[in-house]
């Protein structure tokens, strides 16, 4: 993770300036135990199926990861400067832990591993994200999602 102070100073200055945005609504955290719940993936790597479109610039949608894609099909167009991507290049479980969550599955730690999952820009400016993240709760939710495995990057 790069630290304020390991960047140009008028850039540490405009990113320790931007105002975070406030949300009306608060999380809702009750639920069964973790071996009942359905658990899908929603990162913020940028990553995209090849064979799709990628993200363009500070994109504010998301991509459909399915949750049986092989690896050499996973791509990232994560556009920031500061995104170091030396962990992807050598594990795709870093910013994207299918393979632990289908072993926390086998295992019975987690009840079901979803079969699609998402990914956002994380260069995306927040307030664009949101209406697209509300639409992403529907879908969540239409899928029986009960758990959000969040890897932001």
């Amino acid at each position: 993770m790069t630290r304020l102070s390991d960047l140009p100073p008028a850039q540490a200055k405009r990113l320790a300036e931007v105002d975070c945005p406030h949300f009306e609504t608060t999380p809702f955290v009750s639920g069964p135990p973790l071996s009942q719940r359905k658990i899908a993936i929603v990162s913020s790597a940028g990553l995209f199926r090849r064979g799709t479109e990628p993200f363009r610039g500070r994109d504010s949608d998301y991509r459909i990861v399915p949750g049986d894609i092989v690896w050499q099909d996973l791509l990232t167009s994560h556009i920031s400067v500061n995104f170091d991507r030396t962990g992807l290049q050598k594990d795709w479980n870093v910013a994207f832990p299918l393979d632990r969550m289908r072993e926390l599955a086998a295992e019975g730690v987690i009840g079901a591993f979803a079969d699609t999952h998402y990914s956002f820009m994380g260069a995306a400016d927040p307030l664009g994200m949101e209406p697209h993240a509300r639409e992403l709760a529907g879908r969540l939710k239409q899928d029986e999602v009960d758990s959000v495995l969040l890897t932001p990057v």
